[in-house]
């Protein structure tokens, strides 16, 4: 079968869109089961950008910014970079995906909030760092697995 652009594209956002669910859900968890109560990565993007512009920025600003990126970059960024990734499976290019992702959040997203590198000076140890590195692999394993399942034809 030929896929088109369009097509090939319109599979790396649904496979985005299921890393962003698993992603999702395991903010909901972190925050339903009460963990690293003071670890709100989405709260200091939201008073990052409110500095950086000088105003108030919506809550929801920063987790459509996360859908989004999460969707349409990271998902055409999975597509573009997957022949390059290590691994026979989807799942284990995600895997590889993610700890590149997390690498990268932790010497950049955290750092340019004030946080330090791996969230380090909020002072609860290597738990920010774990968590991220927990909340990213879901996200990546799953746009991984999703991307194989929705492009099986397109990978032989």
């Amino acid at each position: 079968m030929y896929l088109t652009v369009g097509d090939k594209i319109w599979r790396s956002l649904a496979a985005g869109l299921c890393g962003n669910a698993a992603h999702s859900g395991v903010m909901y968890l972190k925050r339903w089961m009460g963990w690293l109560p003071t670890f709100h990565p989405y709260r200091d993007l939201q008073h990052g950008l409110s500095e950086w512009l000088g105003g108030a920025v919506h809550p929801s600003v920063p987790w459509a910014m996360s859908f989004v990126n999460g969707t349409l970059i990271l998902g055409i960024l999975f597509r573009v970079s997957y022949h390059l990734l290590p691994g026979h499976s989807g799942i284990a290019k995600g895997f590889v995906f993610g700890i590149l992702g997390w690498i990268a959040m932790g010497l950049l997203y955290f750092p340019v909030l004030g946080r330090g590198l791996f969230a380090s000076q909020l002072g609860l140890g290597s738990l920010p760092a774990g968590f991220s590195l927990v909340m990213v692999l879901a996200y990546s394993v799953f746009l991984g697995a999703a991307y194989s399942a929705l492009h099986v034809s397109d990978l032989r």
